[in-house]
C-alpha cells in the first residue's frame, strides 16, 4: 500500500473538565474511504475537527504526505488539500450555486467586480463531474438538501481537496439520494481523492469503508482494513462490552382516553387550496405509544407542528385532552393544554447551544422560577440536578454549554426541557436521529419509563425497525394522509412498507423493496 496521504499521530485535545481525545492516531490513504466511527463524546467530531484546522490539538502532530503541518484555521487546511462537509451543511441560500462554490475566491475583472461568466464557467466545469443537473446560477436555497451537499462537495473540489472528511452525510437523505452519494464517492475514489467517513449506520460501514478506525471514550481502540470487524464486533468495540439485541418494550397502554386528535388539517401558505396534512384523526390512551412511520414526503413533521400550534394561520381541526376540546394557536397554549414537542432538528429548534444545560432545561417553564423579574438559581438547579439524575445527562457541569455535548446527550437535555412541563402527551420527532447505539438504547429506555408513568407518546421515526419495537399501535402516512394503522401484533414491515406508498397520477403503484429484510421486530 502506497505512502498515507494524511497521518494523525498521537492526537490529544483536552477541554474543560473532559479529555476529549487521548493520543489519537490515524492513517488515510488515496482513494480508499476511511470510516471513523464511536459513540457520541467518542471523539470522532473532536477529531475532525482538528483535521480540517477548526481546532487545535493541545498535542499531537498532523502529517500531509509525510511532511509536518500545523493547521491555524480551516483555511491553512484547505490549503494543504483538506475539506470538511458538516452534517449541518454550511450553504447560504440566498447565493447561487458558484457563488457558495466559490465564495471568498470569486474570479473579478480589471475593474474589482465579480466576472459571473468566469465563476459560471468555473463552477459548471466542476458541477459537470458531480451533477450536470445542478446549474450554477440557481439559488441554493431552491436545491434540495442532497443537492447542497453536492455544492458543498463542488467546494472541496475547487480547493483542489485531497482529503474530504464527510459527517454523517446520509442523515438527512432519502434511499435514492443516499444511492446516487454513494455512486458520487466511487467517482471521487477512482480520482485519487480519500475519505474521512462518519456514520452511526453499520450498513454503510459494510458498503463503502475500506479501512475504519474506532473511537471510545476519546481513546483509539481499533483500527485496521473493514473485512477485519463484523457489525457486532463494531459495537462491541463502540460500547465496550457486548450489547445484545434484546431490547424488549413492555406495553404500558391503559384504556383511558387520554389524547384525540381529530381532522388535523394544514393548508399550503403558497396555496392555500393544496392540503399539507390531510384530515388526520387518531386516539391516543395514557401509557401508549403510538408510531408514526411514513417516508420521505409523508407530513409526520408538520402534523406534529400543527398539533403543538406552530402553524396557527394554516392549520385546523380539534384536539382534546382528559375531556377538554381546544385547538393552539400558539405553542403556549399547546403546553397549557399538556402538550410536549421534542422537535426533529434538537440543534436548531429543540435547544439554545450557546446555553447551559441548565439554561435549556428550564426554558419551557422559566415563569415557574421568575419572580418580579428575577429568576430563582437555586431553585433552577435544583430542578436540573433532579433532571441530570434521573435521565442519565452525562455532562461535567450543569452549566456546560450544551454546544459542547454529545447529540445523544443534547437529545436528554430536550427530552428533560419538556418533561418540567411536566406533559400528558409527547410529541417525538426522530428522537434518536444522529444518535449512536448505545444512546439510542437509553433513549429507548426513557420513552418506557415516560409510558410507565401514564404519558401518552406520539413517536415520529424514519427508522421502522424503531417504530415497531416502540409501538403499541403504528399509524402510517402517505403525502400528508393517514393511509393504515396496525396494532403490534399485527404489524409487518410488509404492511407498513406498502402503506407507506400511494398510487400515482399514472396509476402505477410505487411499492420499495428494501436492500435487507426488516422482519418483525416486536
Amino acid at each position: 500500500m502506497e505512502r498515507p496521504i494524511l497521518q494523525a499521530v498521537n492526537i490529544t485535545k483536552v477541554f474543560p473538565g473532559v479529555r476529549a481525545l487521548d493520543g489519537v492516531s490515524i492513517d488515510v490513504y488515496p482513494g480508499r474511504v476511511h470510516a471513523v466511527v464511536g459513540e457520541n463524546g467518542a471523539g470522532k467530531s473532536t477529531l475532525m475537527n482538528i483535521l480540517a484546522g477548526v481546532l487545535k490539538p493541545d498535542s499531537g502532530q498532523i502529517y500531509i504526505d509525510g511532511q509536518p503541518v500545523c493547521f491555524s484555521s480551516p483555511k491553512d487546511a484547505q490549503q494543504a488539500g483538506i475539506a470538511i462537509i458538516f452534517q449541518e451543511l454550511s450553504v447560504i441560500d440566498v447565493l447561487s450555486v458558484a457563488e457558495n462554490i466559490y465564495l471568498g475566491r470569486e474570479p473579478l475583472k480589471a475593474v474589482g467586480l465579480i466576472d459571473r461568466d468566469k465563476l459560471n464557467s468555473m463552477a459548471a466545469s466542476i458541477l459537470a463531474r458531480l451533477d450536470p443537473g445542478i446549474k450554477p446560477d440557481e439559488l441554493v436555497g431552491n436545491l434540495r438538501v442532497a443537492q447542497q451537499q453536492i455544492v458543498e462537495i463542488a467546494r472541496a473540489l475547487s480547493i483542489n481537496a485531497r482529503v474530504i472528511i464527510m459527517d454523517e452525510p446520509t442523515s438527512a437523505l432519502t434511499a435514492q439520494e443516499t444511492r446516487a452519494l454513494f455512486d458520487l464517492i466511487y467517482d471521487l475514489k477512482r480520482q485519487g481523492v480519500a475519505i474521512i467517513y462518519i456514520t452511526h449506520r453499520m450498513e454503510e460501514l459494510q458498503e463503502l469503508a475500506d479501512d475504519i478506525t474506532v473511537l471510545r471514550d476519546g481513546k483509539r481502540v481499533a483500527t485496521g482494513p473493514a473485512s477485519e470487524f463484523t457489525i457486532q464486533k463494531l459495537i462491541q468495540l463502540m460500547i465496550g462490552r457486548d450489547l445484545e439485541d434484546s431490547f424488549k418494550f413492555v406495553s404500558r397502554a391503559t384504556k383511558k382516553l387520554i389524547f384525540t386528535a381529530k381532522n388535523i388539517n394544514l393548508r399550503d401558505p403558497q396555496r392555500h387550496y393544496k392540503k399539507i396534512v390531510d384530515d388526520v384523526s387518531f386516539e391516543l390512551h395514557a401509557g401508549e405509544v403510538l408510531g408514526i412511520f411514513g417516508l420521505l414526503g409523508a407530513r409526520r413533521t408538520e402534523l406534529l407542528e400543527t398539533i403543538f400550534g406552530l402553524h396557527p394561520r394554516f392549520g385546523s381541526g380539534d384536539l382534546c385532552i382528559d375531556g377538554r376540546w381546544f385547538f393552539p394557536r400558539c405553542p403556549r397554549e399547546a403546553i397549557e393544554a399538556g402538550l410536549a414537542l421534542a422537535p426533529e432538528d434538537r440543534k436548531g429548534a429543540g435547544l439554545v447551544l450557546e446555553m447551559s444545560v441548565c439554561e435549556n432545561t428550564t426554558l419551557a417553564v422559566l415563569d415557574q422560577f421568575t419572580r418580579i423579574g428575577l429568576i430563582n438559581r437555586k431553585a433552577e438547579e435544583e430542578v436540573t440536578t433532579g433532571f441530570v439524575k434521573r435521565m442519565g445527562i452525562k455532562t461535567p457541569s450543569i452549566y456546560q454549554k450544551v454546544r459542547n455535548l454529545s447529540g445523544g446527550t443534547q437529545q436528554k437535555v430536550v427530552l428533560a426541557k419538556w418533561l418540567s412541563t411536566k406533559p400528558k402527551v409527547l410529541l417525538l420527532d426522530e428522537p434518536t436521529r444522529g444518535i449512536d447505539v448505545n444512546a439510542r438504547r437509553e433513549i429507548y429506555q426513557l420513552i418506557g419509563e415516560f409510558a410507565a408513568s401514564g404519558m401518552g407518546i406520539v413517536l415520529v421515526s424514519s427508522d421502522l425497525p424503531e417504530v415497531m419495537v416502540l409501538s403499541d399501535r403504528i399509524m402510517v402516512m402517505c403525502e400528508g394522509r393517514k393511509t393504515a394503522e396496525f396494532s403490534a401484533c399485527e404489524a409487518t414491515a410488509e404492511k407498513i412498507n406498502g402503506s407507506s406508498f400511494t398510487m400515482s397520477r399514472f396509476g402505477i403503484k410505487n411499492i420499495a423493496k428494501r436492500s435487507r429484510s426488516l422482519g418483525d421486530h416486536r
